[in-house]
């Protein structure tokens, strides 16, 4: 309970960072030191971090947009393997129908009646027109099963077009999202590029800046002992890079950190920010404990876990490290228990 005091406004939560600072603003600090004449700079910086979360929200709608691709290329192949399966269960259907057919065709090729008339053996003629009336009940059964496997085809082989459809669909928004993130992080080095050396430099430390030495969690447990393992897995990254579209083990962005970090304590979260708020409990940020989703934005466009004492880890943005920092480094919009 100790812990959970820390949690007020006065304590941990606040430490290091303002209201609504972004994910970036330690470079804001880092440039303190510099003469006056930096200050203009302080502009391109926050339009690289503007970039920066822009990116990063084309990131969880290319994420989104993949798996959707995903789901569908696996639904798009087992309707490809339920329509061949039922062709070939139709093909034996009329196979079977075609025999039946021969077989009352040379058997009952004239009228009955007559039949019976010229019958050497009555009683033996009656038997088979017994056994051929079964037989011709079967046929019956056998068409009517073949009209219903025909319809299911039918109906297959249409909702297989529309999966086609939608998954092209999903494949351009895969590329067009590409596209958004890859304008955004040019525009956001281009940017940096034109900072001077010693403000670039500052801005380069603060962002690969991994937080070397581990800030105290305070003596709050985690909600459950596979959070406890997703919080290990989280620390076990430490340091690895921020790659759009990555979710481990040699890179990652916010959600794929996440998801795998709790994947490795056998939870399946989510693949983006968005749905991962929704991947559990939801509780005040009053109340959270280590282990649980720290959702940020208005949009849910970031993701962070929480580690105890005002602190979360995450995967910040391009040309960052996975790495501790304040839990209020950027506006919180929801916290979730796994």
């Amino acid at each position: 309970m100790g812990s959970h005091r820390r949690l007020a406004p006065t304590s941990g939560f606040n430490r290091g960072a303002g209201a609504a600072l972004c994910v970036l603003s330690a470079a804001a600090s880092a440039l303190g030191a510099l003469p006056a004449t930096a200050a203009p700079h302080d502009n391109t910086k926050a339009e690289v971090d503007r970039l920066y979360a822009e990116a990063e929200k084309a990131t969880e709608a290319y994420n989104k947009a993949g798996e959707n691709a995903s789901t569908l290329r696996r639904q798009v192949s087992e309707a490809q393997d339920r329509i061949a399966r039922q062709q070939e269960r139709i093909n034996t259907m009329r196979e079977s129908l075609g025999s039946l057919a021969g077989a009352q065709y040379r058997s009952g090729g004239i009228d009955p009646a007559l039949a019976l008339l010229f019958s050497d053996d009555p009683a033996d003629y009656l038997d088979k027109a017994a056994a051929l009336d079964r037989i011709g009940a079967h046929q019956a059964g056998e068409l009517r099963d073949l009209q219903s496997a025909m319809r299911e085809l039918s109906q297959e082989r249409a909702e297989a077009v529309l999966k086609l459809a939608d998954l092209d669909k999903s494949r351009k928004a895969v590329a067009a999202h590409k596209k958004t993130v890859e304008k955004k992080l040019a525009k956001a080095r281009t940017l940096l590029n034109s900072l001077p050396y010693a403000a670039r430099a500052a801005y380069d430390r603060a962002s690969r800046d991994g937080r070397g030495v581990i800030p105290d969690f305070g003596s709050a447990l985690p909600a459950s002992a596979r959070a406890a393992a997703a919080i290990a897995a989280a620390r076990s990254v430490l340091g690895m890079p921020y790659i759009w579209g990555a979710s481990g083990p040699s890179g990652f962005d916010c959600s794929g950190l996440m998801q795998w970090s709790y994947a490795q304590a056998g939870i399946h979260l989510p693949r983006t920010s968005q749905e991962q708020r929704y991947a559990g409990r939801r509780i005040p940020l009053s109340e959270a404990r280590p282990g649980d989703l720290i959702v940020y934005r208005s949009d849910a466009s970031h993701v962070a876990m929480y580690m105890g004492n005002g602190e979360v880890i995450h995967a910040p943005h391009p040309g960052a490290a996975v790495r501790y920092d304040p839990v209020n480094m950027l506006p919180v919009s929801s916290v979730t228990r796994v």
